[in-house]
């Protein structure tokens, strides 16, 4: 299994079933599959620490909404 950077959604959508696959063989520590695991699970981590940008509200369309 080849680790590659979580750089977008997509690839942290997908990052559970290769921790899944991995967490399944149960590797020790310091193995290739273990050092595996613990990249991804760093990779996993720091992505969700990433601070993402959210769009600036919008108030008229929020007012929009709100008066629906």
């Amino acid at each position: 299994m080849e680790i590659s950077p979580i750089r977008t959604d997509a690839d942290f959508a997908a990052a559970p079933a290769k921790v899944a696959a991995l967490v399944m063989d149960d590797p020790r520590p310091g193995t290739p599959d273990g050092d595996r695991l613990d990249v991804l699970a760093t990779q996993i981590k720091s992505y969700e620490a990433y601070p993402h940008s959210v769009p600036a509200p919008n108030p008229i369309k929020d007012t929009q909404l709100a008066m629906e």
